[in-house]
């Protein structure tokens, strides 16, 4: 495993984080999630994400991880591993469990601690931009998380290329800078690349990308259509059929074959492509299987790409 600086922080991440978005809820199993945990740490990875909202149901994922780390992680082994958690999507009912007010984000944060058995998590994102709360109200949540001792960094995510540059500019007045941001970007999802990238490395901000394989699709899993056992074909996943159209499935194809010349899987390839940019701190992946993470990890083997490849892989992208 190699680890990068994370923007002008002192803080060095994995290129391969852990996610812990599905597989880790209460419907799912607990000794599996365990071993993919575990299986990670083995591989040298240190940062294992999460967020309120992770389930099903929602905070199941933060409780089961907390079980983890008592049966694993005991004593200085949690000075070894960098922990993250968010708020601001919808946890609960009523006025005060969703979106960005200071409320709603302190609130969360403590019932996440609670959850996990932590006294701090390493970073505490905003989840998203709330258009409700002025920015400064959600900016100096954050800051009080890391001076209360409850957080040692602050995170955004999902924010736009305008509303980063003013979070970022609020934040280093208030004494807390902006550690990193947490944005989708895959093959198939390029908008980071309109400026938001930009912005970050100005501001020395770190990034790191979820949704990488573009919920599956930038895996070997699509390439005859929509299997059963996939999360397109689940009607509670987040890919919906309607993603997988077949001038995608095409693309797909063509991506594949690429990939099976530089040896590599479909998904090892599409990891590689987002870690050749040095603004890309970390790629955060899932996993359902101790196969498929080191499956995933196996992309750090090549990460170089010819001129040529990367040209044939733009034109099939466009």
């Amino acid at each position: 495993m190699k680890y990068n600086r994370c923007g002008k922080s002192g803080l060095l991440l994995p290129q391969i984080s852990l996610g812990l978005w599905h597989n880790f809820g209460s419907v799912d199993s607990f000794e599996n999630g365990e071993d993919i945990v575990k299986a990670a740490f083995d591989e040298g990875i240190t940062h294992f994400d999460l967020a309120n909202n992770y389930g099903p149901v929602p905070g199941s994922a933060e409780t089961n991880f907390g079980k983890i780390l008592k049966n694993n992680f005991r004593g200085n082994l949690r000075d070894e591993i960098v922990i993250t958690t968010k708020a601001g999507y919808t946890m609960w009912d009523g006025p005060y469990g969703d979106w960005g007010s200071r409320k709603y984000l302190l609130s969360s944060l403590d019932q996440s601690l609670k959850r996990m058995n932590l006294e701090y998590v390493d970073i505490f994102y905003s989840h998203r931009f709330d258009p409700e709360t002025p920015l400064e109200e959600t900016m100096m949540a954050l800051d009080y998380a890391v001076r209360s001792g409850k957080a040692l960094y602050a995170g955004i995510s999902n924010y736009n290329t305008e509303q980063t540059k003013e979070a970022t500019e609020i934040l280093k007045r208030l004494g807390t800078p902006c550690l990193i941001h947490q944005v989708k970007y895959s093959m198939f999802v390029r908008e980071p690349e309109a400026g938001l990238l930009d912005v970050l490395e100005e501001k020395g901000v770190g990034c790191i990308a979820f949704s990488p394989l573009a919920q599956g699709l930038l895996t070997d899993k699509y390439l005859k259509g929509i299997p059963e056992n996939s999360r397109a074909f689940n009607p509670n996943g987040h890919l919906k059929t309607d993603e997988v159209s077949e001038e995608r499935i095409q693309k797909i194809i063509q991506l594949n074959a690429i990939a099976q010349q530089r040896n590599q899987s479909l998904a090892q390839m599409a990891l590689a492509w987002l870690l050749k940019d040095s603004r890309i701190t970390s790629v955060l992946i899932g996993a359902s299987s101790v196969g498929q993470l080191k499956n995933n990890i196996d992309s750090l083997q090549n990460l170089d790409f010819s001129t040529a490849e990367l040209f044939e892989i733009e034109n099939i992208l466009r």
